[in-house]
């Protein structure tokens, strides 16, 4: 089938299931309330949608630990909740996307609760290995969230691999009928009308043989071994050949520590490309070391260095994709912005990736200005990998101490409930929430929003609607203007016939208006600004401005 790539002329925006909408009043985020607010995210102006797993799953991973893979969980309302939800999203000309996670399963899942007991053809559907001689491990990895990368299973005798949390089992990627379990799950959502999948630390699925020691990488022993292992493209192909390739649907991978030189191996737009596009992480590592548990001051040239360099190295080889929040980060504003100049740094930060080449991803909340959240009791947290953080990691710091770095990096910040109106439990449900609801939802909320032109909300809103109309957006050259400056972040979008500028300032202070050579303001119009009242030469704390060029 011929792919049209129509992915490029469109905005996504990420649900995270349970805490955007409850329909039943259960606590719990679920798909009748997705279906009630497929109008609001149409106004926004998005047109596809990705829903993080909807799956049966024991919940140990908030759903990425997956207990069968052709089912919708009851709790989200099953499947004809979705089929409701994707017929509403098409008729509206809205594409759907789901999360596919097939590096690991659930240990509730058949196929391990099988392969624990060597019942065939389900023994090696896993990665198992008896300990060493010496009675020690399989080997040194560590796991990403909960200490070392392996769990003695008592029923089978044998240690099986967790590149995760405990709770959810290495797929062994190398057995082929493991493969072809893969494809039936790709082929039973296309069949059923769904656009296409997000993928789920899809470079991890090929591991080195031998699953040998690291002695190089110094935290998170093993991904040396097993990010962009021996076969991952050989086994990306199939997938494409067998099942891909026969559906004008999209791929989205999800591709921790990769470059674009690395990324153009899997997403390169001629036949060598197994997928669509890749999210990267380096734009995210503008205030960390390697993990968000390894805070630094942001850092506005690294912030632009990602995506300047994203932008010109997959410039006609292959397609961005931009986003600045999902369910894997904190709040942008808290994080990237400024909670003192909270609406203007929200815009700002929305027209820094706006106006890129790609398809832009918008995550829950964040057309808002959501705000990370700071409980006093670190019990409150939910995330496998925020407690296992705060319990085991950085003990040298006092609790307090290990709290604040909760506050600014724990992804839970991202996962609390949709703050709708400023009424009980933010309008997110009528029963007590299955997660806590951030105390600042009177002062952050959608309903205030809609009522406020000048919001963050509807600025979302006008920066969407005129990424649509200007082609320079979507086939424009990018040139990045002042890359030295700490303070602002300058580029342009260039076609014959129109131009496009964008200015954006990172700054609690006031900075002086720097225009590039040949960018005549006197000429241009302003299309869109976070200020109602200009100041001449200066540009105001958190300020943008985007001007254009037409002949």
């Amino acid at each position: 089938m011929e792919k049209t790539r129509w992915y490029k002329d469109m905005v996504f925006y990420q649900i995270w299931p349970r805490s955007f909408k409850d329909a039943d009043a259960d606590g719990m985020g679920d798909l009748w309330g997705v279906y009630e607010k497929l109008d609001y995210l149409q106004s926004l102006g998005v047109d596809g949608i990705w829903f993080s797993p909807l799956y049966p799953s024991p919940g140990a991973d908030c759903g990425y630990d997956i207990a069968d893979y052709m089912d919708i969980a009851p709790e989200f309302g099953g499947m004809e909740a979705f089929k409701k939800v994707l017929d509403g999203a098409h008729a509206r000309g809205m594409k759907l996307i789901m999360d596919l996670v097939v590096n690991h399963t659930s240990d509730e899942h058949a196929w391990f609760q099988k392969s624990r007991r060597r019942i065939e053809p389900y023994t090696d559907y896993y990665i198992w290995r008896p300990a060493r001689p010496d009675g020690k491990l399989p080997n040194n990895w560590d796991s990403c969230f909960e200490g070392k990368a392996w769990q003695f299973d008592e029923l089978r005798g044998e240690y099986y691999l967790h590149i995760f949390a405990v709770k959810q089992p290495d797929l062994n990627m190398d057995n082929p009928l493991v493969r072809e379990e893969v494809k039936k799950i790709l082929r039973f959502w296309l069949d059923l009308g769904v656009d296409g999948f997000r993928e789920d630390v899809i470079t991890y699925i090929s591991k080195k043989e031998g699953l040998p020691n690291d002695y190089l990488f110094p935290m998170n022993k093993g991904m040396l071994h097993y990010n962009h292992g021996p076969h991952i493209h050989e086994y990306l192909h199939e997938f494409k050949r067998d099942v891909l390739d026969h559906y004008d649907c999209m791929t989205l991978a999800e591709a921790p520590l990769v470059s674009p030189k690395r990324a153009l191996k899997y997403i390169a737009e001629d036949e060598t490309g197994q997928m669509d596009m890749m999210i990267q992480f380096q734009s995210q590592c503008a205030d960390c070391l390697f993990t968000d548990y390894l805070p630094m001051k942001f850092s506005l040239r690294r912030f632009k260095r990602a995506f300047s360099s994203w932008q010109k190295k997959l410039r006609g080889r292959a397609w961005n994709m931009l986003y600045l929040e999902n369910h894997d980060h904190p709040r942008v504003v808290s994080r990237y912005g400024s909670e003192k100049f909270w609406k203007q740094s929200a815009k700002t930060l929305a027209a820094s990736y706006l106006f890129l080449q790609g398809t832009p991803f918008v995550y829950q909340g964040q057309e808002l200005g959501m705000l990370n959240w700071r409980p006093e009791d670190p019990e409150l947290y939910e995330d496998v990998q925020t407690r296992w953080q705060y319990a085991h990691a950085a003990l040298n710091r006092s609790p307090e101490q290990r709290l604040h770095r909760l506050w600014r990096a724990s992804r839970d910040s991202a996962r609390t409930p949709m703050q709708w109106t400023d009424g009980e439990h933010a309008g997110f449900s009528t029963a007590s929430p299955w997660f806590s609801v951030n105390e600042n939802y009177k002062a952050i909320n959608a309903r205030q929003q809609e009522q406020d032109p000048d919001s963050i909300l509807n600025f979302y809103r006008r920066a969407i609607a005129l990424r649509k109309r200007l082609r320079a957006v979507r086939d424009g050259e990018y040139r990045e203007f002042f890359p030295l400056s700490g303070r602002l972040y300058c580029y342009s979008r260039e076609l014959p016939g129109q131009k496009l500028l964008v200015l954006c300032a990172y700054s609690e202070k006031p900075q002086k208006l720097r225009v590039p050579a040949g960018f005549d303001l006197s000429r241009a119009e302003l299309v869109l600004q976070n200020y109602a009242v200009l100041q001449p030469g200066v540009l105001q704390p958190y300020e943008t401005r985007v001007y254009l060029w037409e002949d």
